[in-house]
């Protein structure tokens, strides 16, 4: 019931602002003017039924008093033409069984009751075979008669004209009000597009704007916004550092290795320093990230066909599958690269055939990398997607493996795209499925 409730109620801030502050005031409007206007015209159509309640009273004496038909119907006929009323003595036709109105005539209601009340020979009151008039059946010693009373006569003209000016008030305040509120909610609209866009890597332009709470949100999202650039920037120059200091000694390593006669012991140590080469760029990859590359318009299609182009230069059983049809997208081509690289590189160390494809929803970019390999135990999937983590032998660095931080690295840059990493099992090729879900 309640998850029915919330299908119907507004899913945006300013939609729930009106719901919250608008509805109750106009339901509360609605109800006291509907209450009000009732017993005010309740009121007034009691107090005009009584008059019209005398008047027939004294017609009726008067046709009771004559001494014959004709006497009764000259008498009739002299006070109805003063009285504005139409008579028939006797009456033509036949009277309904009861009272006749609509059933939402309030006011019809009470002029039955009133009429009732004082006049004893009031056989029935008809407010529904001529709205304009309201129809009066009495009996008298000389048969029915037939009384026409105006319908103005006994309520009052637009009894709910009040009510019709109160609901187009109500709808004019409500118009006035959802200005007021659109305006109000464009600075916090602002502020999720810039925070958003940040979260994307991407740095919008945002000025603090609207009332007090608003400004000072928006004060402090450039406050973090700031401190996380300039703790990046640190960061990377810290990087750069290191990583200027340790390829030194690495290159000189290399090179000293190199002049050596060459024999099982010089080559073991050779791979050593090519493993700890490789294990430093990827410490570093890791720790860079990719929040200060630039982001660029670019097809994602070209970005896989030419990245799969390189792999398959080398050699390797990297093959490409289908290829979504869509158009260009903001990227980080160079984190992409890296992303895909790694996914790419792992389905190539632990099976023989890759295959990268992409496919396209109404949101995400999703680029499908499938091995032959043995996979993930879906257990243990979201444990291999963290930082540094290795899940049997196979994968330790002094085996031939990583240092656990390629899916890592892919799932920090797909998060930084608006998307996520998930694995999964390949359906065509039997071994790890990877998809780089990214936002478009």
């Amino acid at each position: 019931m309640t998850l029915r409730m919330k299908s119907f109620l507004p899913h945006g801030l300013i939609g729930r602002a009106l719901l919250i502050l608008v509805l109750p005031v106009v339901t509360l409007q609605l109800v006291v003017s509907l209450i009000i206007i009732q017993r005010h015209f309740d009121g007034v159509t009691r107090q005009m039924s009584r008059t019209v309640r005398v008047e027939v009273a004294w017609l009726l004496s008067e046709v009771e008093a004559a001494r014959d038909l004709g006497a009764a119907q000259a008498g009739m006929g002299r006070i109805a033409s003063g009285l504005g009323l139409g008579a028939a003595l006797p009456a033509t036709g036949a009277p309904p069984a009861q009272d006749q109105r609509l059933w939402w005539d309030l006011s019809g209601r009470e002029v039955g009751t009133v009429l009732h009340e004082g006049l004893a020979g009031l056989e029935v009151v008809d407010l529904l075979t001529n709205p304009r008039e309201v129809q009066l059946w009495l009996r008298t010693d000389f048969g029915l008669m037939r009384v026409d009373v105006p319908r103005t006569r006994v309520t009052a003209s637009n009894p709910h004209q009040l009510l019709v000016i109160s609901i187009l008030a109500s709808v004019v305040m409500t118009g006035v009000a959802y200005l007021f509120l659109r305006n109000q909610l464009v600075p916090i609209n602002r502020l999720a597009q810039a925070a958003e866009a940040f979260g994307r890597g991407q740095t919008l332009p945002y000025k603090p704007r609207g009332a007090l709470e608003v400004r000072a949100a928006g004060k402090a999202f450039l406050d973090m916004r700031a401190r996380i650039e300039r703790q990046i920037e640190q960061r990377t120059l810290l990087l750069s550092g290191v990583s200027h200091d340790l390829r030194g000694p690495i290159t000189r390593l290399k090179l000293g290795l190199s002049l050596l006669p060459e024999d099982e012991e010089t080559e073991a140590l050779q791979a050593d320093v090519t493993a700890m080469e490789r294990l430093v760029e990827e410490f570093l990859a890791f720790a860079r990230g990719d929040a200060l590359e630039e982001t660029v318009t670019a097809a994602p299609s070209e970005v896989v066909q030419e990245l799969v182009g390189r792999w398959a230069r080398r050699g390797e059983a990297v093959t490409l599958g289908d290829l979504a049809p869509i158009g260009p997208m903001r990227l980080r081509v160079q984190a992409v690269e890296r992303a895909l690289d790694n996914l790419i590189g792992n389905g190539l160390r632990h099976g023989s055939r890759v295959r990268v494809m992409t496919l396209a929803s109404e949101r995400f970019l999703r680029i499908v990398v499938e091995d032959d390999g043995p996979g993930i135990p879906q257990a243990r999937r979201e444990e291999a997607m963290q930082p540094f983590a290795r899940l049997d032998a196979a994968r330790d660095p002094n085996r031939g493996g990583g240092v656990g931080l390629g899916l890592s690295i892919a799932a920090d840059i797909a998060r930084s795209h608006g998307g996520e990493l998930r694995l999964g099992q390949s359906e065509a090729l039997g071994g790890l499925k990877a998809e780089l879900l990214l936002a478009r």
